[in-house]
This record gives structure tokens, sequence and C-alpha cells, in this order.
């Protein structure tokens, strides 16, 4: 709580990494609910501009590397759940 965390998400693909490589990090608290969409990334990242997470998300990745990990600043209890990474590399997913 309070300290800034970072969700880490690695991947390798059989493709060359290009833009049209996606990354997309979903949400869905503890208590259930619907997934919510938090973070996308095509070339440059697109934090979320509403919810819970609008201007805490920062996109730490580098997906030359394989890395699409994000930080989360200011967590709190209410934050916990699943968080989801999803990444896309066509025509490889």
């Amino acid at each position: 709580v309070g300290e800034q965390v970072s969700l880490q998400c690695s991947f390798k693909s059989s493709s060359p990494i290009t833009e049209s490589l996606t990354v997309d990090w979903t949400y869905r608290p503890l208590t259930g609910g619907q997934m919510e969409s938090i973070f996308h990334y095509q070339s440059v990242p697109y934090p979320t501009t509403v919810g819970k997470f609008k201007d805490r998300i920062s996109w730490v990745g580098n997906v030359a590397k394989g890395d699409a990990s994000i930080a989360i600043q200011s967590p709190v209890m209410s934050d916990n759940g699943t968080f989801i990474c999803s990444v896309k590399n066509p025509p490889d997913v």
C-alpha cells in the first residue's frame, strides 16, 4: 500500500516485433464483476482515462525485449484483484 508496484508481464513471439503489436491490461476486482480495460499499448502507451486507475498507471515495459510490464502508483487495498496481460503480435497471437 502506498508504494509504486510493478506488474510484470513477459512474452515471446515467433514473429518480428512490429508497430502492429498490441498490449492490453484488464482488471477484475476481488469482489468479482466486469473486467475493466486499464491499459492499452500500440507503439505508444495509452493508460486508461477513466475509472479507479486513471492517472495512476505508467508503462515500464520494452516490447523489443519481450517486456509488457506496467506500474501502478499509490496502490490501495481496494485495488486488489485479478490483472491480466494480453499481448498480440500479428500474425502471432
